[in-house]
C-alpha cells in the first residue's frame, strides 16, 4: 500500500496560484495512475486532474481545464498539481490518490481512487 501525503495549501487572492505537492511512501509509486480530488463544505467530493504513470499522459475536470496543472516526478515519488487563476470556487480542501487498478483510464469517481491522502486546505478570497 502507498501512504500519500499532501502540502502546499493556503490562503491567496482571487487570479492567484499556489503548487500543491503530493510525496509518496511505502509500495512502489511509479505503477500508480494518481489524482487529485478537492472538497468543499457541503458539497460532495470532486475529481479534480489525473496523470499516468508511464507517459505522464493527463485528463482535468472542465472546471479547472486551462488553468490547473498535473505533473509527477517518479523519481522523488512527488506528484504536483500547479494551480493558477485561482478563483473563490477552487476553495476546497484538495486531497491525492491512487487509481484502484482496474478502474478504467477516465474515470473521476472518487470510489476508483484510493490510499487518499489527509488533505491540504486551500481558501481563495474574493
Amino acid at each position: 500500500q502507498v501512504q500519500l501525503v499532501e502540502s502546499g495549501g493556503g490562503f491567496v487572492q482571487a487570479g492567484g496560484s499556489l503548487r500543491l505537492s503530493c510525496a509518496a511512501s511505502g509500495r512502489t509509486f511509479k505503477v500508480y495512475t494518481m489524482g487529485w480530488f478537492r472538497q468543499a463544505p457541503g458539497k460532495e467530493r470532486e475529481f479534480v486532474a489525473a496523470i499516468s504513470w508511464s507517459l505522464g499522459v493527463t485528463y482535468y475536470a472542465d472546471s479547472v481545464k486551462g488553468r490547473f496543472t498535473i505533473s509527477r516526478d517518479n523519481a522523488e515519488n512527488t506528484m504536483y498539481l500547479q494551480m493558477n487563476s485561482l478563483e473563490p470556487e477552487d476553495t476546497a480542501v484538495y486531497y491525492c490518490a491512487t487509481k484502484t487498478q482496474g478502474a478504467a483510464w477516465g474515470t473521476t469517481k472518487d470510489s476508483d481512487f484510493g490510499a487518499w491522502g489527509q488533505g491540504t486546505q486551500v481558501t481563495v478570497s474574493s
